[in-house]
């Protein structure tokens, strides 16, 4: 161990000793909170690590959780820091074949499985030869409970892992095919921890909420690592139907969120005020500052000092739509193999809306070659798991991570994401189409949920649209009009091979579970490429067409 550096297990010994008797989780269940104070974490912790060597699993094995968030996510965690295992950490949303791929990747020998939507749909992942232990919520079967395991053993006595040891195996979405194993050490990960809880500002008597997936980093670093680092509450949402109701029991003062889910709230507001009147009211002083704090405060927002957003590309004209009502959201964008603390708009400021902000604290950016975001900071993973090749091919000669983001960075440091270097792809014109500045665009049409710009080999390059809730229960022909004015006033700023033939409007919603959204929410652009690329291959001269019809 260092001095500098402490790892989440000594941070909890520091708040057993400053603050045991602080409420530190609070997860409800059937509408009542159930509170977990410093001293009972740690004590829950050490005995559940107990169990784990009463079972005959030693220091360095890999134990996967699979589970949606809850107060034993973070128990279990710090029980795999505390036995010196490695945690596996698994989407909760995850298909079976996706779960059967990790666990089989990663080598591991037991899973946690915990709160689950459709855990039925995911039992043929996880093989009867793993050791299987529940969460105390209703899933899959299991050959231990969480009350056996807590009873089984006395409390382990302290065998953390060092500070260079492997604390956890992170794998990524798999936005373009089999994730990867980044891998991720006690060092990086609590100095990515502490680095936030320090940008942020962030004291004891903070609070925040838990629910975007656990098993990815942002979460992980921003919600729970930050939790460490300064002592404050953590509260969870119960279910997705008491999710807002949740927000308002916890009250967080730290909100981070994804496009969608803001693009949500927007929408519920507009839709019981009606857009012109709000428009009005918000024109009128003194009553716009009402009506935003009574906006803020039907949110459970009211007391957050800090707003984030960020997990997937977000339409300038929300963000500024939201300042309008007194709610600054801050963007950020970062990534798995990065520790997801890397660059971020905070402290705030309007005038870089629409870039993902400047490098955090010992942060490093610069542009390498085809406009590639090159990264360098004491957060970087240690490479990727049995996987020698794509590690040597992710790194710089002088040891920056190459992000496979295409940016721009201003003269303030400001980055600006402008695409994907695998994204872009030739039409048949035989020049390479960026899609992800025509999309961030097109996504300010307020009829678009979702848009994907696809034309590989294809004479014109299209947008395929989702179209938003509102939009899909309108006539067809007014959103065919709202639709061609934004691909003409898009189109009009675009060099020619980039101008869109046009949109075609897909039948069904994209999921997570038709396999065209990742786990975090992100497109899968290839996935898309193969099932539309007949349909669009005749579109031109900015065509409007529905998939059934197409």
């Amino acid at each position: 161990m260092t001095a500098e550096l402490k790892t989440p297990l000594e941070m909890l010994d520091h708040w057993c000793q400053h603050q045991p008797d602080q409420t530190y989780l609070r997860q409800p269940k059937e509408r009542q909170l159930h509170d977990y104070s410093w001293s009972q974490t740690r004590e829950l912790v050490y005995r559940l690590a107990g169990a784990l060597r009463q079972l005959g699993l030693q220091r360095g094995d890999k134990i996967a959780i699979l589970s949606k968030n809850c107060a034993e996510w973070f128990i279990t965690d710090l029980a795999l820091q505390a036995g010196g295992f490695i945690s596996i950490p698994i989407y909760p949303t995850a298909n079976a074949d996706t779960i059967r791929y990790v666990l089989n990747h990663s080598g591991a020998k037991a899973i946690f499985i915990g709160k689950l939507d459709d855990p039925a749909s995911q039992a043929d992942g996880i093989s009867n030869e793993l050791l299987r232990f529940d969460m105390s919520y209703p899933s899959l079967p299991t050959q231990y409970a969480w009350h056996q395991l807590l009873e089984m053993a006395p409390p382990l006595d302290d065998e953390r892992a060092g500070i260079d040891e492997v604390m956890t195996i992170i794998y990524t979405s798999g936005s373009t095919g089999n994730p990867k194993g980044a891998i991720e050490t006690y060092r990086a990960y609590s100095w990515a921890g502490g680095a936030v809880a320090a940008h942020l500002g962030a004291k004891p008597e903070d609070r925040v909420i838990s629910y975007l997936p656990l098993a990815h980093i942002t979460e992980r670093v921003y919600i729970m690592g930050s939790s460490f680092y300064t002592g404050m509450t953590v509260y969870f949402a119960e279910s997705l139907d008491t999710f807002v109701e949740d927000v308002k029991v916890a009250q967080p003062t730290f909100f981070l969120s994804v496009p969608r889910l803001w693009t949500l709230f927007q929408k519920n507001i507009i839709d019981k005020v009606g857009r012109s009147k709000l428009e009005l009211l918000l024109k009128l002083p003194i009553i716009n500052k009402l009506i935003a704090k009574k906006i803020r405060t039907q949110l459970g927002l009211n007391s957050a000092k800090v707003l984030g957003c960020g997990s997937a590309p977000v339409s300038p004209s929300l963000l500024e739509w939201y300042q309008g009502i007194g709610m600054n959201i801050t963007e950020a964008w970062g990534m798995t193999e990065n520790g997801a603390y890397a660059l971020l708009n905070l402290p705030f400021r309007a005038d870089k809306i629409g870039t993902v902000g400047a490098a955090g604290t010992d942060c490093e950016i610069k542009i390498g070659d085809n406009q590639e975001l090159l990264f360098k900071s004491p957060g970087l993973f240690s490479g990727y798991y049995q996987n020698d090749d794509a590690t040597a091919e992710a790194f710089t000669e002088d040891g920056f991570f190459r992000t496979g983001d295409q940016a721009e960075i201003d003269a303030d440091g400001y980055a600006t994401i402008i695409g994907r270097v695998k994204d872009n792809f030739k039409s048949a014109k035989g020049k390479y189409v960026a899609p992800v500045p025509i999309e961030r665009k097109l996504a300010q049409d307020s009829h678009i949920e979702l848009v994907c710009v696809i034309g590989s080999g294809a004479p014109y390059p299209v947008a395929l649209v989702q179209l938003s809730e509102g939009a899909s229960l309108m006539p067809q022909e007014e959103v065919k009009s709202s639709l061609l004015g934004t691909i003409k006033q898009v189109n009009a700023g675009l060099e020619s091979h980039h101008v869109l033939g046009g949109a075609l409007i897909v039948d069904d919603p994209w999921t997570v579970e038709n396999d065209v959204l990742t786990p975090t929410l992100k497109i899968k652009r290839h996935v898309l490429e193969q099932r539309y690329s007949d349909k669009i291959s005749t579109m031109r001269d900015n065509a409007i067409l529905w998939e059934a019809s197409a």
